[in-house]
């Protein structure tokens, strides 16, 4: 796998603690030749800190040509590690870290002074340090992300390596949601070189007392750091925080910790074992080293096995984008020009979207150097994402309309660079918050069934949504240029749709506005996989009364019963929208209006008492099954309605291929498109939209918990 070019010294901690240097070899990916600085261009910063930066780079020659990785440039080429196994002295300790869990290398060379490392660069960026802030995590949930956290450390402590101070920071998430370990931290408090100098970064709250009193340590305070950081998740707070860094320090070397009685036994336990002052006493410094953080109670329910093969569902989905696009971090890194490429503009990296689960502003230097949190706007936009200068209009050339909405507009647009057709949905932020919307378009639009955001553009009064084109247009317009449509093609299309609508109720997302006409086809094929739902302009996240999003687990057994109930009410309205299409797709009519010229109110009634027809017409041919799923569907009781799951595992979905083939006729199309619209213009009218809850205060990131009663630890 491995190709070893030529060496440079570098120094390893020995048993006896004495330090000697070792030869490491330089790396190259295998099929490639010899890499040097020329072969990467630099697109961004995405961090740096007292070793130096961490840059977005693109290789620009083959075999990997176009492909971006994340490449540190240390200032020395030192690594204080400490080899176990005294007999391979001379291994390349870094090409040795190969593990589901760590970032992976896939170069390393040398400059004067300097060593090159191109690491995996992971869209989820340092999203690790925000989960406890943006979500609201059962002990299960954190469970998951300490369980990977354990067998990434064990596998870089089997390797000589320790961090000495692991924080949030050195900790990233895939684009799935699982952890990958990384040696580079991206150190934001140390970025304005005029204002603050280098030191700790502000991560002296996660380390070992042996190692804030240069004691000397071994991989034991890494597993210190450990219970800093499950505290920190299972609590909302750190264990040890004084008003300076000088008091935080004396808190860990001498504080009593006040136990949580929110915590369970298991949990309380296992901090306690990890927050072991003299570094000999604490879990996982014994010889069996992680085995013995494995085999605590905390973890007695976790299958490692699986765990190191993924198949252990993450708890949550970073809101990023399919790795085929081109993804940054942090805003106040990614605006700046790499200072080693004076060449290079801000906007080099042109496509790009930002990180995270907020869309507000982030968080500034003020004067002194502090970071402080900036308040959010009134109406809380989309940072500005591709540097200060450049506009949708650099980018794109905008083409007629497509569609129009209460607060947008929907055209197509062909990218400059590449003569790529896209749909760019314009919205205006005075009258709407599209932070909701862009959110779960990040987060969810990887489902092959939901329209996949491509780009995002702000400016002071509109946000551009680009988007894959829709060319083959209305679900509803392609069923009602078909002469006849079979019951069996019906239940294809209604299978395709719930699957989707499903997926996001599970993941707590409700579209609350499925209406025929947000049901596209991405191509001429009309095959049902090319469905795609689209516009989640008034679509919802479920989150908690302090606006935090909420894992499956937490809303499992936590979420107060009106919460469940309003949640279970907007997922009973998008079952019905999906039952008036099913409806429409047999009968060949709309259920509730019988043409454009049907009055509100006469539509609105129908709906409210639940009036509908299964008898006559093609009624007469339809499948039972059919109409019995329609009935349930339909339901005037949201909560009484079948579920998503429960649809799909209906008979009518299931036994597809008994269902009969013969064609349903259908009523002309323009009175069914203009019966289609009246219903859906009736129930907008009826009742005031109901105000979206803007980001901003899981921006903020509120404390999840407020002081308990505690015990010393």
């Amino acid at each position: 796998m491995w190709r070893h070019i030529f060496r440079t010294k570098t120094r390893i901690r020995e048993e006896d603690g004495d330090i000697k240097e070792i030869n490491i070899t330089h790396v190259v990916k295998e099929g490639s030749e010899k890499a040097d600085a020329s072969q990467f261009e630099l697109l961004k910063v995405l961090g740096q800190g007292s070793f130096g930066k961490v840059f977005l780079v693109r290789k620009v020659t083959p075999p990997d040509a176009n492909q971006l990785y994340a490449m540190k440039v240390l200032k020395k080429a030192t690594l204080k590690v400490r080899d176990r196994v005294r007999t391979k002295m001379e291994r390349d300790i870094l090409a040795d870290v190969n593990h589901p869990f760590v970032v992976k290398l896939h170069y390393a060379f040398q400059t004067e002074g300097k060593l090159y490392l191109i690491l995996d660069f992971l869209r989820g960026g340092d999203l690790f340090t925000r989960l406890s802030k943006e979500v609201m995590f059962t002990e299960e949930d954190v469970k998951f992300y300490l369980a990977e956290l354990a067998l990434g450390l064990d596998h870089l402590h089997s390797l000589g390596i320790i961090y000495r101070d692991l924080k949030p920071e050195n900790i990233l998430l895939d684009e799935e949601g699982h952890i990958k370990l990384t040696d580079f931290g991206l150190c934001k408090e140390a970025i304005d070189h005029e204002k603050k100098a280098y030191s700790f970064c502000g991560t002296v709250e996660y380390m070992a007392p042996e190692v804030v009193n240069r004691q000397g340590h071994t991989h034991s305070a890494d597993w210190w750091s450990f219970g800093v950081l499950m505290f920190e998740m299972l609590t909302g707070s750190l264990p040890f925080q004084g008003k300076d860094r000088k008091e935080t320090m004396n808190l860990i070397l001498k504080a009593r910790l006040g136990m949580p009685q929110f915590l369970s036994a298991e949990a309380q336990s296992l901090l306690r074992a990890l927050f072991k002052r003299n570094p000999t006493n604490r879990l996982g410094s014994g010889a069996d080293g992680a085995e013995e953080i494995k085999r605590h109670g905390f973890f007695s329910t976790i299958d490692w096995n699986k765990l190191f093969r993924k198949e252990v569902k993450p708890p949550f989905r970073p809101a990023v984008a399919r790795p085929d696009d081109t993804f940054y971090f942090d805003s106040e890194f990614t605006s700046r020009t790499p200072k080693d490429s004076p060449g290079v503009p801000p906007s080099a990296g042109a496509h790009q979207l930002f990180r995270g689960f907020s869309f507000v502003a982030s968080t500034m230097l003020d004067e002194e150097g502090l970071v402080q949190p900036v308040q959010p706007p009134p109406h809380p936009v989309v940072q500005q994402l591709h540097g200060k200068n450049l506009l949708f209009s650099d980018g794109y050339i905008l083409k007629e309309d497509i569609g129009m909405g209460s607060f947008s507009v929907c055209k197509r647009c062909v990218h400059k660079a590449t003569n790529t057709e896209y749909a760019v949905k314009m919205i205006d932020k005075t009258s709407t918050d599209p932070s909701e919307e862009i959110e779960i378009l990040l987060r969810y639009g990887q489902h092959p069934n939901i329209i996949t955001l491509k780009d995002v553009y702000d400016n002071s009064k509109q946000v551009f949504l680009v988007t894959e084109l829709m060319r083959g247009g209305e679900l509803l317009d392609r069923i009602l240029k078909q002469k006849f449509f079979s019951e069996r093609e019906a239940s294809a299309v209604l299978h395709t749709i719930t699957k989707t609508v499903e997926y996001l109720h599970s993941q707590g997302v409700v579209h609350r506005d499925l209406k025929p006409s947000n049901i596209l086809y991405v191509d001429e094929s009309g095959n049902p996989e090319s469905i795609r739902i689209c516009d989640f302009g008034f679509a919802k996240q479920l989150r908690a009364n302090n606006g935090l999003l909420m894992t499956p687990c937490y809303t499992a057994n936590f979420v107060a019963p009106e919460v469940l109930k309003r949640q279970g009410y907007d997922e009973g309205c998008d079952i019905w929208s999906l039952g008036v299409l099913l409806y429409t797709m047999l009968a060949g009519f709309t259920p509730f209006a019988n043409g454009p010229e049907d009055t509100p109110n006469e539509i609105l009634n129908r709906i409210g008492n639940g009036h509908f027809s299964l008898t006559g017409g093609n009624w007469d041919t339809v499948s039972d099954a059919a109409k019995d799923l329609v009935s349930k569907m339909l339901h005037v009781d949201p909560h009484q309605r079948l579920t998503a799951k429960q649809v799909l595992k209906h008979p009518w979905i299931v036994q597809r291929d008994k269902l009969p083939n013969s064609q349903l006729p259908h009523q002309d199309p323009k009175l069914v498109k203009g019966a289609m619209a009246a219903t859906y213009s009736a129930l907008k009218n009826s009742q005031p939209t109901p105000e979206l809850k803007p980001i901003e205060s899981s921006f903020l990131a509120q404390r999840r918990v407020k002081k308990l009663p505690s015990t010393s630890l």
